[in-house]
């Protein structure tokens, strides 16, 4: 093949040579919708991220302040899940529940379950 042909062809069909592509059978739609969920992702900017942790800040005070009831918290858990991505949401929310649970274990301490009885 020569080179204006390739060259052509590359303009034809531009996706069918990237990297992300090769090897797979996604269409051109497909290979775009793929590229936008990409640019979907992007990390937030620094005011995002302060608005994110005043939002989460704010739910864990509401939540600490009501003894852990959610529905008196609605307005800061929708506030938080509006500021923050959704893996940020996830991810705080597990770290919120094990820093209680350490917080738990080093105040009330460690009580071993009590195994199987051992005949005498």
């Amino acid at each position: 093949m020569s080179l204006e042909l390739e060259f052509l062809t590359e303009l034809r069909h531009p996706l069918k040579l990237t990297p992300a592509v090769v090897g797979t059978n996604k269409s051109f739609l497909e290979v775009l919708a793929f590229n936008s969920d990409q640019a979907a992702m992007a990390a937030p900017n620094s005011a995002e991220r302060k608005a994110c942790w005043d939002a989460r800040d704010q739910l864990w005070k509401c939540l600490d302040d009501s003894g852990d009831k959610a529905a008196s918290c609605q307005k800061f858990q929708s506030k938080f899940e509006a500021n923050c991505p959704a893996q940020w949401v996830k991810y705080f929310t597990k770290r919120r529940d094990f820093l209680k649970y350490k917080d738990k274990m080093q105040t009330e301490g460690f009580t071993p379950a009590e195994g199987p009885q051992q005949p005498s």
